[in-house]
């Protein structure tokens, strides 16, 4: 794995984490390249900080606004010429490593995305809809922040976008019972995302967007050449979707005049 040189840009590579004990070693040392890691804690009671700092990371202890205000604040926080963001469960491989370094070190963009290669279960998905699923997370300072999602929030780049061609190693789902676990905790936070934006949702329109989402993934995503696990990936992302369109029906139900509020914030 490449390493900064004396004179090159400064990195900063920033992970968010809550009892991230079994991913946030590995997480580290992949990034370990980099001038400094940064990691983001929000109340982590399972070693996480303690395995972060033995691994050579800067931890601050913080709450939890959401995915994107939690990324610009790393990026705050940061003090280096860019700023890397890598969730717990994904890797900086060496090959793209030695990549990052040799795009910040021309500094032809301000910003580049990534492949990510994901795990579903036990097999690394190559399609669905999960491959190469670009993500833009390199950026210079002072020139992108991350969107005020609470689930899903994307960079937005000021300026010029390139394109890595190394992949990041992604364990999104090792096993079932992170599956549901994700499923259930993505549907609600895509859920109040929506219903801050104005959304609005009907059991009709939760069941169409259920079956469309399905087939987006299995027909037109070419899920069924995933085998076993693209059908698997089809279901889940099928729930998801119904589940998200069922939770923000409730949202607009509960908080309609008249209704109690009894949603989580």
């Amino acid at each position: 794995m490449g390493i900064l040189t004396v004179g090159a840009p400064t990195l900063t590579v920033v992970i968010a984490t809550k009892n991230e004990a079994i991913n946030i070693g590995a997480a580290v040392a992949s990034a370990r390249f980099a001038s400094q890691v940064l990691v983001l804690d929000s109340g982590s009671t399972d070693g996480t900080i303690e395995i972060a700092r033995a691994a050579g990371a800067k931890v601050i202890e913080t709450d939890w606004p959401g995915y994107g205000p939690q990324q610009n604040r790393g990026i705050d926080q940061a003090q280096s010429d860019w700023v890397f963001s890598l969730d717990a469960d994904e890797r900086i491989t060496e090959p793209l490593a030695a990549e990052i370094l040799a795009v910040i070190g021309r500094g032809e963009h301000d910003g580049y995305d990534v492949p990510r290669r994901s795990l579903f279960v036990s097999r690394f998905m190559r399609h669905s809809g999960w491959w190469p699923d670009r993500t833009r997370r390199l950026v210079r300072s002072g020139k992108g922040r991350f969107t005020e999602h609470l689930i899903h929030a994307n960079l937005r780049i000021e300026g010029s976008l390139g394109h890595l061609q190394q992949p990041m190693i992604h364990y999104s789902y090792r096993d079932l019972d992170s599956v549901l676990e994700k499923m259930n905790r993505y549907s609600a936070g895509s859920a109040l995302d929506l219903f801050q934006r104005g959304h609005r949702a009907t059991l009709p329109s939760a069941i169409l967007h259920g079956i469309w989402s399905f087939l987006r993934t299995y027909v037109i995503k070419l899920g069924i050449l995933d085998g076993g696990e693209g059908f698997m990936v089809s279901v889940v992302n099928a729930e998801t979707s119904y589940y998200k369109h069922l939770k923000l029906r409730e949202l607009c139900l509960n908080r309609a005049p008249g209704k109690a509020n009894i949603t989580k914030p």
